[in-house]
């Protein structure tokens, strides 16, 4: 299927698609025969505040084969910088569970990432909600050394959609280096998505996700995540020094 022209976006590229859009691109692929890997990158401000200073994972996301917007930053950053009024976001979590949703026991998942025990409980839960076939699970605690290994089963999954919830950059540089191996059709980078699917961590309230504030949700109720603060700020700065530069 057809899609918006692709923008770029501070040297990276971001795909203009909402929810539904994203998931339509998906879908076409995860459907196509023969199979062809496809990774996805759900582009967050710190997202790019790290890959200015982290080479593979700059390349990963401008690998990517559909990089959708995840936080309100980078809607914010894009009608600054660009003029462009994005449809809407495609955050990791709702991308998954609206993937899961529409193709049902049709759909094979392989669900990789976490501490031990999660993602077979994410996966238990997502059958039991949506109806996926479970094509397989492992958990995120697994070094280099590992990596082929854990790419040869994926692979032999023979799954239609992989949820990496490795934390980033670690699942973009892996879904890309690995891509040619693992052959899944869509592959998603989604951060702590299992820790929400699995239940154990509550997912922000549907106001916040409605006007895209869940990250502040989440930095003010979990202080392990109050590192990111910085980060967020280093972005808005990034955004109006580019801004005052392209007025020059």
């Amino acid at each position: 299927m057809t899609r918006p022209d692709r923008l770029e976006l501070m040297g990276f590229p971001l795909d203009p698609v909402d929810l539904q859009g994203a998931a339509n691109v998906l879908s076409t692929w995860m459907l196509e025969t023969p199979r062809q890997p496809h990774t996805v990158v759900t582009l967050n401000p710190e997202f790019i505040v790290q890959a200015r200073s982290d080479e593979p994972f700059a390349r990963a996301i401008r690998a990517a084969d559909l990089v959708t917007a995840d936080g309100v930053g980078i809607v914010w950053a894009t009608k600054e910088l660009l003029g462009v009024s994005l449809p809407g976001r495609a955050p990791g979590y709702d991308l998954a569970v609206e993937l899961m949703r529409r193709h049902g026991e049709r759909l094979g998942v392989f669900f990789l990432g976490a501490r031990p025990g999660v993602a077979e409980l994410a996966a238990a839960k997502a059958r039991e909600s949506f109806g996926v076939k479970v094509a397989g699970v492992h958990h995120g605690y697994f070094d280099l050394a590992d990596d082929q290994r854990v790419a040869e089963l994926v692979r032999d999954s023979g799954a239609h959609l992989l949820l990496a919830a490795l934390g980033a950059p670690r699942q973009e540089t892996f879904l890309q280096y690995w891509r040619q191996v693992m052959n899944v059709p869509v592959m998603i980078g989604v951060g702590g998505t299992l820790d929400v699917l699995a239940g154990n961590v509550k997912l922000s309230p549907p106001w916040t996700r409605r006007v895209g504030l869940e990250w502040a949700w989440r930095i003010a109720s979990d202080r392990k995540r109050w590192n990111r603060a910085p980060r967020l700020a280093r972005f808005v700065a990034l955004v109006r020094a580019a801004k005052r530069g392209a007025k020059r």
